[in-house]
């Protein structure tokens, strides 16, 4: 649908937009009238294209307020956004994340048209290994089954017998290791220590580690942690598992970033400190706008090179860069190893 064919918004529209903005929550992250006016324009545009093109835009947590609060039509970390998207009835998804996870959906949904609206979204983890990579370790470590995180390329997961999330990865290990004496695990190394120290497993005995880290986790400072509570007595601090070993062992709680969020429901504590990526913070204030954040987070570059003007040009004019490929035979055995997670997870193993 061109945008001569699809017409413009009118005043009254446009403000009532701004307003449901404001409302959703940006106005409490610090977004002016000037912007969101400036938003509003973009979203009820990309809203009405995503109705008339039968499109779906589901939306990690870490993406802008503007596109989780504005456009997104599910939101979650990679285990829920995964699920969401084998269920979507939709023909088009415009996925706004990162390559890896436009790569599942399409994987998932191998009919429907999938797109990733800043082709250079990428992932610090997922470039750190490749498929060659993979049978290169699995051929020094035969018959070892390999355990992937999501945060792998679809040629990666096409190595893998079985791929985690920080939400499922202990309790899929534990069933891998029920039936295996030592398993593969790539390529998140600090995750793979900070999960062989909760299982009791001896790295390099009991587990192979590939030597991956994300940019946005491995740099946060374990010490900074001391300093903190010094300064706000009582605070619950939060960190995703991505973190360094010495970090995790001095927070409060470690987890995935849906496990973070129910974490802070649940939780009494005067004051929280998430330690990860930026956007899980503006959407935890949003959500749960009663409590007291103090910010500890880091920006992620591929995640913020989503922006609404791209994801308008995906709904309109969507560019072949856009567009998210995988080749059949690699999507198939993906596949496999997917959907053993789901299997895994949801104790609906038979093997």
């Amino acid at each position: 649908m061109s945008r001569k064919r699809f017409p413009d918004a009118t005043p009254a529209q446009l403000d009532a937009e701004a307003d449901r903005l404001a409302d959703a929550g940006l106005a409490e992250l610090g977004y002016q009238e000037p912007e969101l006016e400036r938003l509003a324009k973009l979203t009820w545009r990309i809203n009405g294209l995503k109705r008339a093109t039968k499109a779906v835009i589901p939306a990690h947590v870490y993406q802008r307020a503007e596109i989780v609060k504005g456009v997104a039509d599910f939101v979650g970390d990679s285990y829920k956004l995964a699920k969401d998207c084998a269920a979507v009835s939709a023909e088009r998804i415009v996925f706004c994340g990162v390559r890896f996870m436009a790569e599942t959906a399409k994987i998932l949904n191998p009919a429907k048209e999938v797109l990733l609206p800043a082709k250079e979204a990428g992932c610090s983890l997922a470039d750190s290994i490749t498929a060659k990579d993979l049978r290169a370790l699995k051929a020094r470590h035969p018959g070892v089954p390999v355990v992937s995180y999501i945060n792998t390329t679809a040629a990666v997961k096409a190595e893998s017998d079985v791929i985690v999330t920080s939400a499922n990865a202990k309790k899929i290990l534990a069933w891998m290791y029920e039936r295996h004496r030592k398993v593969i695990f790539a390529p998140d190394a600090y995750m793979a220590r900070n999960l062989a120290r909760e299982l009791g497993k001896e790295v390099g005995r009991d587990m192979v580690v590939w030597d991956g880290k994300c940019i946005v986790h491995e740099n946060f400072d374990a010490g900074a942690v001391t300093l903190y509570r010094r300064m706000y007595p009582g605070v619950e601090i939060l960190a995703h598992a991505e973190c360094s070993p010495a970090l995790v062992q001095s927070v409060d709680f470690v987890g995935g970033t849906g496990d973070m969020i129910k974490r802070v429901k649940e939780s009494k504590a005067p004051a929280f400190m998430l330690v990860t990526e930026c956007g899980l913070g503006d959407y935890a204030r949003t959500v749960l706008p009663q409590k007291k954040f103090i910010p500890m987070c880091r920006l992620c570059p591929h995640m913020r090179a989503t922006e609404l003007e791209r994801i308008l040009l995906a709904l309109e004019d969507p560019q072949p860069s856009q567009r998210i490929e995988v080749p059949a035979a690699v999507a198939a055995a993906a596949k496999r190893s997917i959907e053993r997670m789901f299997e895994i997870a949801e104790d609906r193993a038979t093997y």
